[in-house]
């Protein structure tokens, strides 16, 4: 019994120097990864932001496409996605089966 009880606790001693090893392993792969994830991190806080300030959002799209193409531009883009609009409309209605 005395020899059964030596071998389990060598076996453990050998089991909590391999555990302490590999907590090493991975506290160097967590300070390794710190950097990246942390920037990560910071990314998706801005997206939520965006994401739930979209008047914002539409404000900054705004004032780069009035800044880009000036209000003349703008006005054409608008009248061009309501001509689009008005086509995919009458071509949906068209092409969709009747009762």
């Amino acid at each position: 019994m005395n020899s059964q009880m030596s071998a389990v606790m060598r076996r453990r001693g050998e089991l909590l120097a391999r555990i302490e090893a590999q907590r090493e392993q991975v506290a160097g792969i967590g300070a390794r990864w710190q950097a990246p994830l942390a920037l990560v991190d910071q990314g998706l806080a801005a997206v939520r932001f965006l994401r739930s300030h979209p008047v914002l959002v539409a404000g900054m799209v705004a004032l780069i496409v009035v800044r880009r193409r000036g209000v003349v531009g703008l006005v054409k883009g608008g009248w061009r996605v309501w001509k689009g609009y008005r086509f995919f409309a009458a071509l949906s209605e068209k092409l969709s089966p009747r009762n």
